[in-house]
């Protein structure tokens, strides 16, 4: 019963390779379980630099969690880097599920206490670790992005030019 009553919530959605799931200025209407395949919410500054703030991959949520929230327009732009499959849903039907299914309600504060430390740790990353630290960080906690993902979106990602993440893994490689 209860499991009906969660699955009615999504609505299954084929995302293809570089199509949009939210764009700046828009109020980020959805927030997508990506079943297969991987997305990126990333920024452009006023020099046309991209800054990628998150991945997502499969088994993760992909929305901007501020405009979906707060109905505020976007600061950032969601795509998906492969053709992916996801469970799409909105913030009413997040806050019945809330309201009305205990089950979900103790995964989604599961599910935000981790997105809430890895939030802090990569903001700890970013203020304190060097280059070298921020790469061996990623080696570490998400290898599968270091295969999956071009040299410039990861460099993008750790606040790194391309050309600083080529120097790091070519040392790294010689050692």
């Amino acid at each position: 019963m209860e499991f009906e009553f969660v699955h009615a919530a999504f609505i299954p959605k084929v995302i293809k390779k570089k199509q949009f799931l939210s764009h700046e200025g828009s109020i980020c209407q959805h927030m997508a379980f990506i079943v297969k395949g991987a997305m990126r919410q990333y920024a452009i500054d006023d020099r046309g630099i991209e800054h990628i703030v998150r991945f997502g991959i499969e088994n993760w949520w992909m929305s901007d969690r501020e405009s979906f929230s707060m109905l505020t327009p976007s600061k950032y732009n969601i795509d998906a880097l492969e053709d992916c499959e996801v469970l799409i849903t909105t913030k009413e039907k997040i806050t019945m599920l809330k309201d009305q299914s205990l089950h979900f309600l103790k995964m989604a504060h599961v599910l935000d206490e981790n997105h809430y430390i890895a939030t802090q740790n990569r903001i700890q990353a970013n203020i304190s670790f060097t280059a070298e630290e921020k790469f061996l960080q990623l080696m570490k906690t998400h290898p599968e992005f270091i295969l999956r993902f071009p040299q410039n979106m990861l460099a993008s990602y750790l606040g790194l030019t391309p050309e600083t993440l080529s120097r790091i893994r070519k040392q790294m490689l010689s050692k």
